[in-house]
C-alpha cells in the first residue's frame, strides 16, 4: 500500500510546535520577570505592610490604601500634574516633529545625514544628565538662561525659573521637548518615506499649494506615524521621574511632584509601602486606559485593522 506524501502544511505546522516548544522556557522566564513584580505588586496595595529589620509582616486590609489616595489632595495633585504635563509635552513635540521630519526630507543627502545625526544626539543623553545640564541652565544665579534673557533685554532682573510653580513646570516640559521632540521627529520622518511622491506630484498638477499638499496628502498618510509616536511619547511621559527629581525635587512645594515621584516618596522616603504601591498600581491601570483608549482610536492607522 503506498503512503501519501506529508502535506506541506502538516509538517509546517509541526516544526510550529516544536518552535513553541523550545521557546517555553523562555517564555516562562519573561512571565515569570513580568508577571510576579505586577502581582505581588497588587498584593502589597492590598495589604498594610511593616518593615521589621529586614523581614516584612503583611495584614490584609482590602482597599484601605485606594481609599487614602481618594481623600489625599497630594495624589490627586500629582496625578492632574502628570495627566497635563503629557497632554502638553506630547502635543508640542508632534507639532514641532512633524516639522523637523519635513525639514529633513527635503534636504539634500549629504544635508540629510547632518540633521539626522544632530537629532539623535538630543536622545541619546541619559536623563539624568540632560536634567542636570538643564538645572545649570535655569539656575537663577549663574544659569545661562537668566544670562541669555537679561542681555536681549527680555526682563531686567534674573528669573527664579525654578522657584515658582509656573515657571518650573514649563522649565521641564521645556527641558522633556528638547530631549524627546527628536524621537518624535525621526519615526515621523520615516513615515514621509512611505509617501509615494507622485501623489504630490498629482496633487501639484490638480493646482494644491504647499498647505493643500500637507492637510490633503502628508498628514492623513501620516496618522499612522503620528499615532506610534504619541502612543510612545504618552506611555514614556506618564513615568515622568528624572527631570522633576533632579531639577526641582518635586518643588516647589510639590507643583511639579509627578506620581511616579510621589510613589518613589512614600515608598522610599515615608516607608509608607502600601500607599506607596497603591499608588504605582493607580498610575498603571491609568496609563494601560490610556494606551487601550489610544489604540482603539488609532487601530487602523496603527495596524489594528479596521471595520
Amino acid at each position: 500500500m503506498r503512503k501519501h506524501p506529508r502535506r506541506p502544511w502538516t509538517l509546517q505546522k509541526r516544526l510550529e510546535r516544536q518552535g513553541y516548544v523550545f521557546l517555553t522556557p523562555a517564555y516562562l522566564v519573561i512571565a515569570g520577570v513580568m508577571l510576579f513584580p505586577i502581582f505581588y505588586s497588587i498584593w502589597m496595595s492590598l495589604n498594610a505592610v511593616t518593615l521589621f529589620g529586614t523581614a516584612m509582616t503583611y495584614r490584609f486590609v482590602g482597599f484601605r490604601n485606594f481609599l487614602l489616595l481618594v481623600h489625599s489632595a497630594t495624589f490627586w495633585h500629582a496625578l492632574v500634574f502628570t495627566i497635563s504635563y503629557a497632554i502638553v509635552t506630547v502635543f508640542i513635540e508632534l507639532a514641532i516633529g512633524i516639522v523637523l521630519a519635513m525639514g529633513v526630507n527635503r534636504a539634500r543627502r549629504r544635508g540629510r545625514t547632518i540633521q539626522l545625526v544632530m537629532m539623535i544626539i538630543p536622545w541619546t543623553l541619559v536623563y539624568a544628565v540632560s536634567a542636570q545640564m538643564w538645572s545649570y541652565m535655569f539656575n537663577g544665579v549663574y544659569g545661562i538662561v537668566n544670562y541669555l534673557v537679561v542681555t536681549v533685554g527680555l526682563v531686567r532682573n534674573p528669573v527664579n525659573w525654578l522657584g515658582t510653580p509656573l515657571l518650573a513646570t514649563l522649565s521641564i516640559m521645556v527641558a522633556d521637548i528638547w530631549k524627546t521632540t527628536p524621537f518624535v521627529g525621526i519615526i515621523l520622518y520615516a513615515g514621509l518615506q512611505k509617501i509615494p511622491i507622485e501623489l504630490y506630484e498629482a496633487a501639484s498638477i490638480d493646482g494644491a499649494g504647499a498647505a493643500d499638499r500637507f492637510f490633503l496628502v502628508t498628514f492623513p498618510l501620516l496618522r499612522g506615524s503620528i499615532a506610534i509616536a504619541a502612543l510612545f511619547r504618552v506611555l514614556q511621559a506618564s513615568g515622568l521621574f528624572d527631570l522633576p527629581f533632579i531639577m526641582t525635587a518635586g518643588g516647589p512645594g510639590t507643583s511639579t511632584e509627578s506620581t511616579a515621584m510621589l510613589a518613589w516618596t512614600t515608598l522610599f522616603r515615608d516607608m509608607q509601602f502600601g500607599p506607596g504601591v497603591s499608588i504605582a498600581v493607580v498610575n498603571v491601570i491609568v496609563v494601560v486606559l490610556v494606551c487601550v483608549a489610544f489604540l482603539s482610536l488609532f487601530r487602523a492607522q496603527i495596524g489594528g485593522g479596521s471595520e
